[in-house]
């Protein structure tokens, strides 16, 4: 799920999870046996004062990542009722399931920005802050279904009581899980030398530009790093060259099975660091 503050996404999620239930619950329906989950903040301690802070935000966004990874596989389905408005965080989630060899979705709550604002505001002691609703409005990556990580893409326009897609969620979610693994559909290592190269090379490329803009001395919120459009943010401190080192085995662990487009790879990983460090 992903959408605006305020956007219905945990009342879609809610409703995503009874289609599901009844659909699954049908005698004749040949994957019964699948399990259901649903994962919200508050299913893992959080508020919405959790996304004032960096720190918070971070620990919230590795509990959700973990929460995923426990509990998603071929036989579980796992509903993602949190913000997920970050596109390097659903790159992610979509890294999890890609690993298990399992489909998976977005749903986008798409909703005009007064009209979520106004639900806000009526929500009283459950709404968000007039100011972190807006840094949230401000910090919202729109999902993009030309992008692996956000497709297959479904939108629901909220303010108009668009209906779920249930059916075509289900075929996409459900149905393509039931294909047996055959040679066109088994996740298979990539053996390519050249493949393996480029990501090893890209990726020390970037943590280098990272330790080299640190070591000039001028302190930086943001840093431009070898091969990329996208800056890495700095979180208010230097970087040592372990955690780096960390965060870029984690990358190229996810990356090896299935490899992106080799132009792809520095924006990818700048990301990756952005959501992890």
């Amino acid at each position: 799920m992903t959408g605006y503050p305020s956007s219905g996404k945990s009342t879609r999620a809610a409703e995503l999870k009874r289609m599901f239930e009844e659909r699954l619950s049908q005698p004749e329906n040949k994957h019964r046996r699948l399990n259901l989950h649903i994962i919200s903040d508050s299913s893992l301690g959080f508020d919405h004062q959790t996304y004032a802070s960096p720190r918070d935000e971070k620990n919230a966004r590795g509990a959700l990542l973990s929460a995923v990874e426990r509990l998603v596989s071929k036989d579980d389905i796992v509903i993602a009722d949190t913000p997920n408005y970050i596109k390097g965080l659903r790159y992610q989630l979509y890294c999890i399931a890609r690993e298990v060899a399992t489909t998976h979705c977005v749903v986008y709550c798409a909703i005009s920005v007064d009209e979520a604002r106004k639900i806000n505001q009526r929500r009283g002691a459950q709404a968000y802050s007039e100011q972190l609703f807006d840094e949230l409005v401000m910090r919202y990556e729109e999902p993009n279904a030309m992008a692996k990580w956000d497709s297959p893409l479904f939108t629901v326009v909220q303010h108009i009581n668009d209906e779920l897609p249930f059916d075509r969620i289900w075929q996409s979610v459900v149905e393509k899980r039931a294909l047996a693994p055959n040679f066109a559909t088994a996740v298979k290592p990539v053996a390519e030398t050249n493949y393996l190269f480029e990501l090893d090379r890209i990726t020390q490329e970037v943590i280098a530009g990272v330790l080299e803009s640190q070591n000039s001395g001028v302190p930086m919120s943001e840093v431009v790093v070898p091969g990329s459009s996208k800056k890495v943010r700095m979180p208010g401190r230097n970087l040592t060259l372990s955690e780096l080192r960390r965060v870029r085995m984690q990358f190229t662990k996810l990356n090896k099975q299935v490899p992106l487009k080799v132009d792809a790879i520095a924006d990818a990983f700048v990301e990756y660091l952005n959501i992890n460090l």
